[in-house]
């Protein structure tokens, strides 16, 4: 575990990413808590990488996220429109659209069960700089 960063771990292709968000979708307290140490590990590396590259990030940038989105939870998410959205997971992003496209939002419209999503955000550092949230590439 220690030979490679926290990060690696959960974007590998491993069961970690998928245990935990599942966990935190759920809000499943016995997974949150057997995963609490590795939940503080990733937290504090990405805190470290934002402390880090902070200086270097582009003012304002735009980033991707693709993923399946459940018809229902579809449904609620268009009741929303204009609003705000908060995420209970980690939320892994790239600077990359068609990544986002290919790889996450349009395997999930081939189930007949899902809606392929795929989120654009656009972001300002200068409004980041007050979050307690901290992002890193």
């Amino acid at each position: 575990y220690r030979n490679h960063s926290p990060i690696w771990w959960y974007t590998g292709p491993y069961f970690i990413y998928s245990l935990l968000n599942y966990g935190l979708r759920q809000m499943d307290v016995d997974i949150i808590l057997k995963m609490g140490f590795f939940i503080r590990h990733l937290h504090n590396h990405i805190t470290e990488l934002h402390r880090e590259q902070q200086g270097n990030m582009p003012t304002k940038f735009q980033v991707f996220r693709g993923q399946g989105l459940s018809i229902e939870d579809f449904e609620k998410m268009k009741q929303t429109k204009g609003g705000l959205m908060s995420f209970n997971n980690f939320l892994s992003t790239s600077r990359n659209r068609e990544i986002s496209f290919t790889n996450f939002a349009r395997p999930a419209a081939f189930n007949t069960n899902s809606v392929g999503i795929l989120f654009i955000m656009n972001i300002d550092t200068d409004i980041c700089a007050n979050s307690s949230t901290p992002f890193a590439e």
